[in-house]
């Protein structure tokens, strides 16, 4: 009955059919029907026959056809078909997990004997559905619902079920099992799910087994009596066992959430750790002392020993490191001093900020603080190879004179001479290496001290250059005045002569020649004195803003139609203080230069923004002292400098342009003005991209409301002739005879004095009857101002003027409050009556 109730079943399933053999009786009864009906034919008469040969030809038609429409619509299947379903129902039945098909609506299709088995059923007609069985046990609800809804959506799903006690067990325990849900793969004749149930508990059990192993050998490393830390490459802590945490006063859960850096335990040399450790060590992944402070909650500090290693990646490259955690022991010395003196040693060595390390014969690092880490990382990273060691921490040139004193210190020579070594890597880096051979007790090498010099090179450097340039500001000084001295004699003349010739003498073409090529050498050396910070400004409360809006229709001009300047003004700009005229001329050059660096043409780029003291550390310039700033900058896209011309493009006569058009003097003006007006300059370039002037100007914080100067001049009058005594005093006889002819010329009595001291004997005669004193600033015996303090001293009240090539610190010494007037050399005829004029 059993049988052919799973027959039955397994038949709709698909899963079991009849084989081969079931189609013999029906073959045997057609053949047998086919042979009688032959019989009958032949012994019946002839029209009989045909009827009865016709009649079964036609039952026979009309049944194939039947049977035709039959199997097209699935009504009749071949008895082969079914035959391919055998090896699956021996597979079914030889399965060890519980297989079971049932129908959309919960009848049971097929159930192998593992299922009855786990079922507790005693045959097909006492089982009962996978869901219905484990909903006994509330624990398996969840999932047991989840694989219903997948069953029922025609998608596989597969849960694991723990349930206590087991199927088929009384006792206690629990058993695990893994259950499958699948569509019938035969879904068209019959809608249903094909359900699996296998006993997974050993297995589990043995993970459970592993994973409580697990735990006990953590217990091991967390509750060891060392402490143990891993990091990643980039220094934070990945992991820190119990002893450790402890020591340190974190609690286990804290280190986690707390999100700690190497820097974070050990504040010296976190970093320098991390670096040495992080994949330089060529592939090796040795083991590693060192030597160090940590820093613990309660603000004690302890000196550990940590016994490093690199863990390496697939790839081969260094990706964690871990460390053993050793306390450094105190002294066992017990009637020694009270204090642990291993230690203390041992943490003063690590916290040194002079690198230190004990070399070998072929210069490996064997023991070294972390101020040596820090400072040649490539020596610790070598491992101890032979081909590196201290030797890749150095510029091959200096490998020559480290190699000899490292020889020197393994012969014993008591005075090494130190060595001044390039360290390897990006920038300029450099370092002063003393050797010294270690104690012959300890037999460890040879000792070598590092201290950093990159930052005393860089200030000698710039010590040095700042020397040159003021020399040369000082021979320019010296120069400029004896030359405003001669030229202003030339161009005073020549004013003379032309006011004498008409524009037709012949004679007057070649005067003007004189002249105009007198003012371009007076242009040649206000720019001398410009970069020798020796001209006399007058300085101004501009907003810079305006300034460069008034200049831009002249920049335009000055750049011709290939090149654009864009100015892009920065919000509510300071103030500054600052000679207009010299702030126009700081910007024209800029502009010119960056139009000559773009000679196909481009964009210049002029920007002003405010820069707050916080701000000033984003320039990278050491000689830049914090303060509040205004920023231009000109920036061009040509072809840029390279870093050996950059340093010099300050210099005077320094020039990149070709023979006759430059003179070198335009950024040593720049400079010169930036300078004198206390702001800074700085360049940046790379070839190729450009090129971008900065310069900082300070910010003027006027006491009270501000009035901003535009810098007009009050227009002159139109009569400078007149009657008033006026006294001149000029140590350079050529410029006070032009002078003294050129004011007699006008009217005025002109009282001649070549020297301060005679100029003070001229007045007493006169008995203060002097209505203006036009005076050199720089003479011989008694200088201009101070011969103007000495008449103020006695009473004589007069205007003065005061005519120099250059500012000089003679001004510094004049009564407070007094107005005098100032007149630059050299100067034209014009104007030095149009300054006497606008004085009186």
């Amino acid at each position: 009955m059993q049988a052919s109730f799973m027959n039955e079943h397994l038949a709709q399933a698909g899963l079991n059919a009849p084989g081969r053999g079931a189609g013999l009786i029906p073959a045997a009864t057609f053949a047998a029907l086919m042979a009688l009906s032959a019989g009958a034919i032949s012994i019946l008469p002839a029209g009989a026959a045909t009827s009865f040969a016709a009649a079964i030809l036609v039952i026979l038609a009309v049944t194939g056809i039947c049977a035709l429409f039959l199997v097209a619509f699935g009504f009749l299947r071949f008895s082969g078909e079914a035959g391919d379903c055998v090896p699956a129902k021996l597979i079914c039945e030889a399965s060890g997990d519980g297989l079971i098909a049932v129908t959309a609506n919960g009848k049971i299709l097929y159930a192998n004997e593992a299922y009855l088995a786990l079922a507790g059923a005693k045959g097909p007609h006492d089982a009962t559905t996978l869901e219905h069985l484990l909903s006994r046990w509330p624990e398996a609800s969840p999932a047991v619902y989840r694989l219903t809804q997948a069953a029922r959506s025609g998608s596989a799903a597969a849960e694991e079920i723990r349930i206590s006690p087991p199927l088929g067990g009384t006792g206690g325990g629990a058993g695990w099992y893994l259950v499958k849900v699948r569509p019938l793969p035969r879904s068209g004749i019959t809608r249903g799910a094909f359900w699996s149930i296998a006993d997974i508990t050993h297995p589990r059990e043995q993970q459970g087994h592993a994973v409580k192993e697990l735990r006990r050998r953590a217990a091991y490393l967390d509750y060891a009596p060392a402490g143990f830390l891993s990091w990643s490459r980039a220094g934070e802590i990945d992991y820190m066992n119990a002893t450790l945490a402890g020591w340190l006063g974190y609690g286990r859960q804290e280190i986690g959430t707390a999100r700690l850096t190497l820097a974070d335990l050990a504040p010296a040399d976190g970093q320098a750790l991390a670096a040495s450790l992080s994949g330089g060590a060529g592939g090796k992944h040795g083991g590693r002392e060192f030597d160090t402070v940590l820093r613990c909650r309660s603000g004690q500090s302890p000196s550990v020993r940590l016994l490093c290693s690199v863990l390496p990646h697939e790839d081969g490259a260094a990706e964690t490191s871990c460390a053993l955690v050793l306390k450094r022991p105190a002294s066992d010395d017990l009637a020694g001093p009270p204090y642990p003196g291993e230690e203390l040693f041992a943490g003063i060595f690590a916290s040194l900020p002079i690198a230190i390390a004990v070399l070998g014969r072929k210069g490996e690092a064997i023991h070294w603080n972390n101020a040596f880490a820090r400072l040649m990382p490539d020596a610790t990273n070598s491992s101890g190879c032979a081909d590196k060691a201290i030797f890749a921490a150095i510029r091959n040139k200096d490998h020559a004179a480290v190699a000899g004193a490292l020889a020197a210190a393994f012969r014993g020579t008591f005075e090494i001479a130190p060595v001044d070594a390039g360290l390897a890597g990006e920038g300029d880096r450099s370092a002063r290496l003393f050797f010294a051979a270690a104690a012959k007790e300890t037999q460890s090498g040879a000792i070598v001290y590092a201290l950093d010099t990159t930052e005393q090179r860089a200030l000698q450097s710039n010590f040095a250059q700042s020397n040159k340039m003021q020399a040369i500001g000082q021979l320019a000084g010296g120069v400029a005045h004896d030359f405003n001295n001669v030229l202003t004699a030339i161009i005073g003349h020549c004013d003379l002569l032309l006011a004498n010739h008409r524009p037709t003498d012949p004679s007057f073409r070649d005067i003007n020649q004189i002249k105009q090529n007198a003012n371009r050498a007076a242009r040649l050396v206000r720019q001398l004195l410009a970069f020798s910070r020796r001209q006399t400004l007058r300085p101004q409360i501009l907003q810079l803003g305006d300034v460069l809006s008034d200049l831009q229709e002249m920049m335009k001009r000055l750049v011709g139609e290939k090149t654009t300047v864009e100015l892009r003004h920065g919000r509510d700009l300071w103030l500054v203080r600052a000679d207009l005229s010299q702030f126009e001329q700081v910007i024209m050059n800029l502009i010119v230069n960056a139009r000559d660096a773009m000679p196909d043409g481009g964009k210049i780029i002029l920007r002003t923004h405010n820069v707050l003291a916080a701000e000033c550390a984003i320039f990278s310039e050491p000689s830049l002292v914090p303060s509040d700033y205004v920023a231009i900058e000109v920036e061009d896209f040509g072809h840029g400098m390279a870093p050996d011309v950059r340093d010099k493009i300050f210099e005077p006569f320094f020039t990149t342009k070709e023979v006759g058009k430059g003179t070198g003097l335009g950024l040593a003006t720049v400079y010169g003005i930036v300078k004198q007006t206390e702001g800074y300059i700085f360049c940046s370039s790379e070839v190729g991209k450009g090129t971008k002037f900065t310069i900082l100007l300070p910010r003027y914080i006027p006491d009270g409301p501000a009035l901003v100067q535009v810098g007009k001049r009050d227009n002159t009058a139109a009569d400078l002739t007149g009657h008033e005594t006026i006294l001149l005093v000029e140590d350079e006889e050529a410029v006070r005879a032009f002078c003294a002819r050129a004011l007699a010329s006008r009217g005025y009595t002109v009282l001649q004095a070549a020297s301060g001291i005679e100029a003070l004997h001229i007045a007493a005669e006169q008995k203060g009857n002097i209505d203006l004193v036009v005076s050199d600033v720089i003479m011989p015996e008694m200088d201009g101002p101070a011969m103007f303090t000495e008449l103020c001293k006695r009473g004589i009240k007069a205007r003065v003027i005061f005519v120099s090539g250059y500012a000089d610190e003679a001004f510094a010494h004049l009564p407070k409050g007094e107005d005098f007037g100032f007149l630059q050399k050299p100067f034209s005829l014009k104007q030095l009556i149009e300054a006497v004029k606008g004085k009186l």
